[in-house]
């Protein structure tokens, strides 16, 4: 069975950092590529980014892309997401996902918070 679960969220202060974690059991870890999503309260999801876990080759989308830190210790089937100056537009709940035999699938999120 494909699992997912994240953590790491939090209440942060606008311009700290988070780091969240996601391990994944049930599938070869390092076969894949993981992605993260985001969705913010009210909004639809918005795809964050996403690392091959074979050859740790990074995707993001272009508005994430300097803040945004994706990577795996495949040893531990986990991947993580490192963000910095963290942002009122950053709260949501972030999820991690990868497609598994043609099904999409993702964990129950972590949720972040950025608030003075």
């Amino acid at each position: 069975e494909v699992q997912l679960a994240e953590s790491g969220g939090g209440l942060v202060q606008p311009g700290g950092s988070l780091r969240l974690s996601c391990v994944a059991a049930g599938f070869t870890f390092g076969t894949v590529v993981m992605s993260w999503v985001r969705q913010a309260p009210g909004k639809g999801p918005e795809w964050v980014g996403g690392i091959n876990t074979g050859d740790s080759t990074t995707y993001y989308a272009d508005s994430m892309r300097g803040r945004f830190n994706i990577a795996t210790d495949n040893a531990k089937n986990t991947l993580f997401q490192q963000i910095n100056r963290l942002k009122p537009e950053d709260t949501a709940v972030y999820y991690c996902g990868t497609t598994i035999r043609d099904a999409y699938r993702r964990g129950q999120g972590t949720q972040v918070a950025v608030s003075s």
